[in-house]
């Protein structure tokens, strides 16, 4: 059998027809969601908060596992092991967090964002400085999981980055654009269904062409190593430790899925708060097995392509979609290809949303707060088109070397942890300030640039002199972040106190 990565293949037709029959059908099923007549913001934003605590769940896992996370996750078992499942077990810990301190505190009014929240404690610069930081954050990470999609779509069809991202991005648009959140939740239901099925016959598919099938799967990757999963180190450089795993996820789930719009907007579209706190915690446990489903297809792929003797050909974040293309059978292939292009439509819809969201509560409807329902709904349509123009530009400039989804994840680290230490520092203190709590953001921020950039640019500053600094692990950027955003806003507060600090804390 001749090495799959050796020369490049496309999709056979039938797998094209399927991949055309799938993006047809998704979006002709988000635009059944869409509403003649004049439509609230409650209702296009949170979809009148009437839907199931298990569809939101879902859809909080579809939007978490973009594509970058369906074809770099095998990657990391690919050179790797099952270290990154650490992490998981933070962003289990991070949930029970979460729906004790943070969600009582959005159910207690008519919340559209989270950052209303932030308005309502510490006041309306706050509330804009955390809604600025937002969209910053989210269309950069969104900006490098929209490009993933070139990778999967480069391989299997041949076309290039701005055809493919394109056309994806016009038609997620097209059914995000009319259809509102409800069709991002209902779109996300279906899109999860498909990839996870699609992940699970490609498990199947890769046992069956290892020697021994599932026991030889699993006894081959245990002898490789491949399925260690706790590494026990206090060493802040490196990534995938227990401590980084469990006290690093718990944090950036926090900050994720607890201040970012992007979660927090499927939240706040639950019937009830006991129905997002069951959504939320729901799918921290179907994130832990998906995870490990798409760790077992890495360590799969080590060890079919291992007794190939094949070369490691163009980068582990493309192993995954070489084999789909060249080893799958016709028509799942083709299935295959749908399932991870419908998780880089989930996440996009939602990211559409949520940007769209907070542009218009946050910043527009506190200057002309008068304006009719109308117009409300036209100004969020037309933000969601702004947006979407605004991401297609990004995915442009975010090609670079590494693992994606560990890019994607850097860069939302940087911002996250001032996010939730501004957060925090509402919810348990009483006596932070709008103006101290804006100088612990600003400082949050400024400490994770340069965890992001340094040492080099340490060296820079100094002259040129290497001062063999170590690379602190992204894992670790959000704990951080958090804490110096807490202490400094909190120090702040003390000795530059506002005129009148608002008693109640969130």
């Amino acid at each position: 059998m001749s090495a799959p990565l050796a020369h490049p293949m496309h999709l056979r037709p039938i797998d094209l027809v399927l991949v055309a029959v799938y993006l047809a059908g998704i979006t002709l099923f988000g635009l059944h969601f869409r509403k003649s007549g004049e439509r609230s913001l409650r209702s296009y934003f949170l979809a009148d908060r009437n839907l199931p605590w298990w569809a939101i769940s879902l859809s909080i896992v579809a939007a978490e596992t973009s594509t970058l996370t369906i074809i770099s996750v095998p990657g990391l078992a690919f050179t790797g092991d099952f270290g990154f499942l650490q992490l998981a077990m933070g962003y289990l810990l991070g949930r029970i967090v979460i729906c004790i301190l943070f969600l009582p505190r959005y159910f207690r009014g008519e919340l559209v964002t989270a950052y209303q929240l932030i308005g309502q404690r510490f006041g309306p610069r706050l509330h804009r400085f955390t809604a600025a930081l937002f969209l910053v954050m989210r269309a950069a990470a969104e900006g490098v999981r929209v490009f993933a999609v070139a990778i999967v779509v480069g391989v299997a069809i041949g076309t290039g980055d701005v055809a493919s991202i394109a056309v994806l991005s016009a038609l997620t648009l097209l059914y995000t654009f009319e259809g509102g959140m409800a069709a991002v939740i209902w779109t996300d239901v279906v899109q999860m269904f498909l990839y996870v099925g699609g992940s699970l016959v490609a498990l199947a598919t890769v046992c069956h062409k290892i020697p021994g099938g599932w026991s030889g799967l699993i006894a081959g990757a245990s002898a490789a190593h491949k399925l260690t999963m706790l590494h026990f180190s206090w060493s802040v450089t490196e990534t995938y430790t227990f401590q980084a795993g469990v006290l690093g996820g718990c944090f950036l789930t926090m900050a994720s899925h607890g201040t970012d719009q992007l979660m927090v907007q499927r939240l706040l579209a639950a019937k009830s708060l006991r129905d997002s706190r069951l959504a939320l915690l729901a799918s921290g446990v179907v994130v832990f097995f998906q995870f490990t489903l798409f760790l077992l297809i890495g360590a799969g792929l080590f060890l079919y392509y291992r007794t190939l003797g094949s070369p490691l050909g163009p980068g582990a974040d493309r192993i995954f979609p070489a084999f789909i293309v060249g080893e799958m059978p016709v028509g799942i292939a083709g299935l295959m290809v749908a399932a991870i292009l419908a998780a880089a439509m989930s996440n996009l819809s939602a990211a559409l949303n949520s940007l769209a969201s907070t542009s218009v509560v946050d910043f527009y409807l506190p200057r002309y707060p008068d304006i009719s329902e109308l117009v409300r709904t036209r100004l969020s349509r037309l933000m969601t088109v702004i947006w979407a123009a605004v991401l297609f530009a990004l995915a442009m400039f975010s090609r670079s070397g590494g693992h994606v989804v560990e890019i994607g994840l850097s860069i939302a680290s940087v911002l996250w942890g001032a996010m939730l230490g501004v957060f925090l520092l509402g919810t348990l203190s009483r006596r932070a300030g709008e103006r101290g709590t804006m100088f612990g953001m600003v400082a949050g921020v400024a400490v994770n640039l340069l965890l992001w950039v340094q040492p080099h640019t340490l060296s820079f500053i100094l002259g040129g002199h290497d001062l063999n600094l170590p690379k602190i692990a992204w894992t670790w950027w959000v704990l951080i972040g958090s804490l110096v955003t807490c202490v400094v806003g909190y120090t702040a507060s003390l000795l530059f106190p506002d005129p009148a600090i608002r008693a109640e804390a969130l």
